[in-house]
């Protein structure tokens, strides 16, 4: 990974995973070719690969490196200091990006490539945006932000840039720190001040005050701050304050053989002892840091008997030369491997398979790659050069992605310009109906469309709803003003939203205001309290607004599906929910909730047709015998309506995943944009029959 890449700096150069090693004494710099941190490297690697493949664990190995490359570039930043020299950011930044984007650029087109090959169309829209954002360094916060967004799609499926998270922070780090060095360096010169004291006081401040910060996130939304830059600079921060103290420190041999056995012993067993990926990057990530820094401090004194005469060794650095081409590889071809034979783990065969392939084209991409390049001389002459270099690096991953993208886009205004005969969905379920479509026609959306099938209302509420400031942002509304003849608000989770596509161009026919109260993941059970503090609270309030704010009526889904079973239940405290809106004269209007599955339907339905057996469970093993709403529609009958939608999502008993040629599911649960909207006439006939509403 870009661990070996703040050396993609030249005169850190001979301790590189893909630059040209040189051995022999240290250079005018003053520093000395540190094989051990080669071997390093290699270890940390191979654990990293080892346990996603092997043990479906993440190792700790990734902290390593991340100190490591903190280590590197401040022992290179202080070697300028020491001999008079002044780095010149933009060209130093060229310098960097264009050493690391080569491999990073190859490896990123190989994988759109290969999911286009081998992965189900309705991951390439996920796969094509992480792309992009790896390719410029963003990959850790787009998954921050999926991870804190509940309706962003494969939250179960690892995406095959995912470990690029790690390589974008490094990426923000070498942006960062460098401004940083750069002007406590004018500073240490203007006012005759020790450039390494001035570093030790302003990284030791950092280190502190990120992992300070990485403890409390950690602790309020770890999947969040896993992928935080500002939880995980400390890490950094702690490999450049070893940097200016390791020189300073003096430790016994015996003790350094101790102390870099022991570290490297608890390197390998991090990912063992702790679970990495659900307790990182919090204070339990000094585990791998310290234990990597006691091998580094180790080295220095370790003797004939120290760790580093075994880091040293050939394997182990033939094997860190190829380290980021390794960490490029090994996880979009393991990732692509469990999708194509279908699988939740990699066996021995598989597994071995998958590093086999990883090693050599990590030894490809390194060899005729990434050297190749980084011996070249003609970009580092002037920074118009380097530039054009990042830009030509940068075209190999943009023109598989951008083509992959052109050809999505022109398949879907083709299919969409005919969607009105080809594509009527529940239309085709009416009695009577002809079918009029081509032979040839796609279905829709297009499966590379799907996972962002989804519907909202256009607007923000408006202040004539008097909606608390505490909902704003969870609330939205059609075009209709206040002087509609009706408001309707729906209120729930993403199975209430999901009709939005539906039921707005029924309020738009009669004149009628759609208001949406929604929060993804909670389902609207203000009597009852769940374990979800979060929804508690959102459910609280929206009841609040509705009492203080009546609506002509309120939408919601009556009842919770099990996947892939029949025990379907009423929502939890539907009656007392029913009866305090109606005492407020609100009708309230419950639809039954639409199966869900055990399994991507969508998925099913690409890789094995829509007819197949495999894709079209029953409706008896989905959803209970008898609807539970219509019992409680008999005891409420007063403003209450259930509406039962369930013969247009499984009609005859069937519930397959496409309809009059249109995909019903866009994943295990959620009903398409698409489908849900050729409802939308049946939709508006029950609604109008079930209240007795005239307009």
């Amino acid at each position: 990974m870009t661990e070996t890449t703040t050396e993609a700096e030249s005169a850190a150069e001979r301790t590189t995973a893909g630059g040209h090693r040189r051995e022999g004494p240290p250079e005018g710099d003053g520093r000395k070719f540190r094989p051990e941190i080669q071997g390093l490297r290699a270890v940390a690697v191979l654990l990293v690969v080892l346990y996603h493949v092997w043990l479906g664990r993440v190792s700790g190995g990734v902290d390593v490196f991340l100190m490591i490359s903190a280590f590197l570039m401040t022992g290179q930043f202080v070697a300028r200091h020491r001999k008079g020299q002044r780095t010149k950011l933009f060209k130093h930044w060229a310098h960097v990006f264009r050493r690391l984007l080569p491999a990073a650029a190859v490896t990123i087109a190989g994988t759109v490539l290969a999911t286009v090959v081998f992965l189900p169309a309705t991951r390439w829209a996920t796969v094509l945006e992480q792309g992009v954002a790896s390719l410029v360094y963003a990959e850790n916060w787009l998954l921050q932000r999926d991870a804190v967004d509940y309706y962003a799609q494969d939250h179960s499926l690892a995406s095959p840039f995912q470990h690029f998270w790690s390589l974008s922070i490094q990426g923000q780090i070498f942006v960062l720190f460098p401004i940083l060095f750069v002007l406590l360096g004018a500073l240490a010169r203007r006012f005759r001040l020790r450039y390494e004291r001035l570093l030790a006081l302003a990284f030791g401040m950092i280190f502190a005050a990120s992992l300070v910060y990485s403890i409390v996130d950690t602790a309020l939304n770890q999947t969040q701050a896993y992928f935080s830059l500002w939880a995980r600079i400390w890490e950094f921060a702690f490999g450049s304050l070893l940097a200016l103290a390791i020189d300073r420190v003096r430790v016994r041999p015996v003790v350094a053989v101790v102390i870099g056995w022991a570290g490297l012993a608890a390197i390998v067993a991090c990912g063992l002892a702790l679970n990495v990926e659900t307790a990182f990057p919090g204070a339990i990530a000094l585990w791998p840091t310290l234990s990597a820094a006691a091998v580094i401090l180790a080295a220095e004194h370790g003797g004939a008997l120290g760790v580093h005469r075994f880091l040293s060794s050939r394997p182990l650095r033939k094997l860190g030369d190829i380290s980021y081409g390794l960490y490029l590889w090994h996880w979009p071809v393991l990732v692509i491997a469990l999708v194509w034979r279908d699988k939740d783990r990699a066996g021995w065969l598989l597994g071995t398979a998958a590093i086999v392939v990883s090693l050599v084209l990590a030894y490809v991409t390194i060899r005729f790659v990434d050297r190749p390049w980084r011996a070249w001389k003609w970009p580092e002459r002037r920074l118009r050069n380097a530039v054009l270099g990042i830009a030509a690096c940068a075209l190999v991953a943009v023109l598989p992605i951008a083509s992959v993208q052109l050809s999505i886009q022109t398949k879907s205004n083709a299919a969409e310009a005919k969607a009105n005969v080809d594509n009527p969905g529940a239309a085709a379920l009416t009695p009577g109906f002809t079918s009029q479509a081509s032979p040839t026609a796609q279905v829709l959306p297009l499966a590379q469309n799907l996972p962002d099938d989804w519907y909202g209302l256009p607007s923000k509420c408006s202040s004539d709803l008097h909606v608390p400031s505490t909902l704003t942002k969870n609330c939205s509304m059609d075009n209709a003003g206040p002087a509609a003849s009706k408001t309707i608000v729906v209120v729930g989770d993403s199975h209430a939203e999901q009709w939005m596509s539906a039921l707005e161009p029924v309020a738009q026919q009669h004149g009628w205001r759609v208001v949406a109260l929604l929060l993804g993941g909670c389902i609207y059970t203000p009597s009852v309290q769940t374990p979800n503090t979060p929804c508690n609270t959102f459910n609280s309030q929206v009841s609040s607004y509705l009492a203080a704010n009546p609506p002509t009526a309120v939408f919601m889904v009556g009842t919770v599906a099990a996947p892939s079973s029949s025990e379907e239940t009423l929502t939890p405290g539907l009656g007392a929910t029913v009866s305090s809106l109606t005492a407020k004269g609100v009708d309230v209007v419950a639809v039954r909730d639409n199966p869900r599955f055990t399994f991507n339907m969508a998925d099913c339905v690409v890789r094995n047709g829509g007819t197949s057996s495999e894709c079209s469970p029953s409706l008896a093993s989905v959803l209970a015998p008898q609807d539970p709403l219509a019992a409680f529609a008999a005891q409420h009958a007063d403003r209450f309506t259930a509406i039962d939608m369930t013969d247009l999502i499984c009609p005859n008993g069937i519930c397959g995943g496409v309809i009059g040629n249109t995909y019903v599911y866009l994943d295990d649960n959620h009903l398409t944009k698409t489908y849900a909207a050729t409802m939308s006439a049946m939709l508006g006939e029950r609604l109008l029959s079930g209240t007795g509403w005239t307009s």
